[in-house]
């Protein structure tokens, strides 16, 4: 068999092989879900604001003239100083079914960590939280996210082959999305809300969103800061980032839960199912995929659970169930009937949630890896 060559990705015409690779890759798998190539490129491009504080290499490996693989190498320095560590994380990491292919890209990975100073390498992972991160460890054809990766069972199976640990588990769930809402459950959120003197913003407008939507990345800043190696996002990532969700969020699925001060202390944020839009348009917004897109935006009965958090001072005080319910009334106004949640970090708050409070199903389990270098 012919030897494998990794090349540093340099070109427009190399950036396009990285992101159409998985493409290729998985165009069988029909739970696979292509990303959007605009939001690759914005990604993976100079103009990530991430890259103030972060650098990466793109790499591909070829073999007999076609790519097999490919890998972002990426150093997060703002996580090392915060997390007082010096790792090189891999992302965007996908290649055939060869054990060779694999090593010899997580190879020029350690090889670029240690180049820089790194001492250990992590991921999959990207440049920040909200890229899509973790592999899944069990359940690998479940039903995807738009926002979570997908991996083959082979992915996992090499990493364990080659010595990787577990560093942290996520678990995702399903759930009946317009269950009848407990009598109890109204009351109490009644008098919890009457107690701290709290009410839920309703926005009618789509452009009334933008003065929340700040205050509501903010506050993830403040909700994640305990969560396995989160940072807080910068003022230039807030404000891509609200480009880039708040276009497809349903203005009936946003709670957010403020005080008397009109403090943002709690939030949910939940979006279409664009699963099916996202397969149609193949990673391709023209010259129909917008209009699949638009069009699943406006007509659905399924919705992901983006994200949803509480600020730490409020938290064991009930006021989760405040915007939970507030979605579940939604759900059942507006004819929705299965809610999916993005991975939830096994062991921390919302997990207990979901298990104790709510009749969900365990989606998949998930997990990112490591080692020394």
């Amino acid at each position: 068999m012919s030897a494998i060559e990794v090349r540093t990705v340099s070109t427009r015409r190399d950036l396009d092989r990285f992101i159409a690779f998985p493409n290729h890759l998985f165009r069988d798998v029909p739970s696979y879900i292509p990303p959007l190539n605009l939001d690759e490129r914005n990604l993976l491009g100079p103009k990530n604001p991430s890259l103030d504080h972060c650098q990466r290499e793109l790499y591909l490996a070829w073999r007999d003239g076609k790519v097999v693989g490919r890998v972002a190498a990426i150093i997060n320095h703002t996580v090392n100083e915060h997390w007082n560590k010096r790792a090189v994380r891999f992302g965007w990491f996908d290649f055939v079914e060869d054990y060779d292919v694999f090593t010899t890209l997580l190879d020029q990975v350690v090889a670029y960590g240690r180049q820089n100073g790194m001492d250990e390498i992590e991921g999959p992972f990207g440049f920040t939280d909200m890229d899509k991160e973790c592999w899944a460890i069990d359940n690998f054809d479940a039903r995807q996210n738009i926002s979570t990766l997908y991996n083959p069972e082979y992915y996992v199976r090499f990493i364990e082959r080659a010595g990787y640990e577990v560093l942290c588990r996520w678990q995702q769930y399903s759930m009946q999305a317009n269950q009848p809402i407990p009598d109890k459950v109204a009351r109490l959120n009644k008098l919890i809300m009457e107690k701290y003197h709290l009410h839920l913003v309703k926005v009618k407008r789509r452009k009334d969103i933008y003065p929340h939507a700040e205050k509501f990345f903010h506050a993830i800043n403040d909700s994640f800061k305990d969560l396995y190696d989160f940072v807080p996002m910068t003022e230039k990532e807030i404000a891509t980032y609200i480009k880039q969700y708040i276009p497809f969020v349903d203005l009936n699925f946003v709670q957010f839960v403020e005080d008397e001060q009109d403090n943002l202390v709690a939030f949910g944020l939940s979006i279409p199912d664009l699963t099916p839009a996202f397969q149609r348009a193949k990673g391709r917004l023209f010259p129909f995929g917008w209009y699949r897109i638009l069009h699943d935006l406006k007509h659905f009965d399924t919705i992901d659970l983006l994200l949803n958090g509480v600020l730490p001072e409020w938290q064991k005080r009930g006021v989760h169930s405040i915007y939970y319910s507030d979605m579940n009334q939604a759900a059942i106004t507006y004819g929705v009937h299965t809610a999916y949640t993005n991975p939830q970090i096994i062991g921390n708050e919302a997990v207990k949630i979901w298990e104790t409070q709510y009749n969900t199903k365990p989606l998949m389990k998930r997990a990112v890896f490591g080692k020394k270098i």
